[in-house]
């Protein structure tokens, strides 16, 4: 069983990753994060509260970042035409979002060190709750067993700007921080996850094979598919849980490795540039930064097979 913390913005696509995970016979899933990004912090708590309840699931929630470590960032906003207004495509929640205490880098610190070489950090938000644990607790890094990350757009146009992926962009500073700790990270970008498109049709089989889980990310998922659909696409990306598939099936996905810089400001802000190994320039400003991971590349028919057959089971 691999031990594994969700950091989370639910956010339509995540919960489709969450229920990957709660699903997939191999995951222990020790507890969620949430932070801020598809919605304020206090809306994708209740969002994960809310989903973990409607799937019987016992994992214990802990509120997050609600703003980013990256100073003079633009206003916040959020992307309520993607996700709706209450995050979750504005699928009926009944309970109503409340501020709470902020304890997700805590939660991390506690289970990395209560757990050494065993815990797997799937992050799939700003990494803002990563980057303020490592910070508090900098010996984290050579105990946690890997960190997966949803983010970067390395060899392809961003999604929020010509240069920036949206996690990454949303905090650029504590991505750069994630990047450049002494553990070892595997990003999963848009230059994947952008190929891994599941068909409105695709969408149905599962939610009519899988039961009433399955139904419900089918039914919160109506409106993320008719924001595609107003781009001429028949169906939906599925970035994050993308990314979780890569905790489970690696040999579906190809690897690039190098340092890698995010740009913190100006016309570039999130921009993840990595110097790679098998085309190395000057390290200058990647010296003394540890070598990561991107898939760059994979199997995405084989991935969202993978999706099927674990939300279906």
């Amino acid at each position: 069983m691999q031990k594994v913390i969700l950091d989370t913005d639910p956010g339509v696509d995540d919960a489709l990753a969450l229920y990957y995970l709660i699903r997939h016979p191999d995951i222990d899933l020790l507890g969620v994060n949430t932070v801020f990004g598809n919605a304020p912090v206090a809306v994708t708590t209740r969002n994960a509260r809310f989903l973990l309840e409607a799937w019987s699931h016992p994992a214990p929630v802990h509120p997050g970042a609600a703003g980013p470590l990256t100073p003079d960032m633009p206003a916040k906003s959020f992307p309520t035409h993607i996700h709706g207004q209450n995050g979750l495509g504005d699928h009926p929640v009944a309970s109503p979002p409340r501020d709470e205490d902020d304890t997700a880098a805590r939660f991390l610190i506690d289970r990395i060190r209560a757990h050494p070489g065993e815990v797997r950090v799937l992050a799939v938000g700003r990494m803002t709750n990563l980057a303020r644990a490592v910070r508090l607790a900098p010996e984290i890094a050579e105990l946690v067993r890997d960190v997966v990350l949803m983010g970067g757009a390395f060899r392809v146009p961003g999604n929020i700007t010509p240069a920036a992926e949206a996690n990454i962009w949303g905090d650029p500073l504590a991505a750069d921080i994630v990047f450049g700790a002494p553990w070892q990270v595997t990003a999963v970008p848009l230059d994947l996850t952008t190929q891994t498109f599941m068909t409105r049709a695709m969408l149905a089989r599962l939610a009519a094979e899988g039961g009433p889980g399955m139904q419900l990310v089918a039914d919160l998922s109506q409106g993320y598919v008719s924001f595609y659909a107003a781009s001429g696409y028949d169906g939906m990306l599925v970035h994050d849980c993308t990314a979780a598939v890569y905790l489970t099936d690696p040999d579906l996905f190809s690897l690039a490795e190098g340092e890698v810089r995010v740009i913190p400001d100006g016309i570039a802000r999130g921009l993840t540039l990595m110097n790679p190994v098998d085309r190395q320039g000057p390290l200058d400003a990647w010296a003394d930064r540890p070598r990561q991971f991107a898939t760059c590349g994979g199997q995405p028919e084989a991935i969202l097979s993978r999706i099927a057959q674990v939300c279906t089971a």
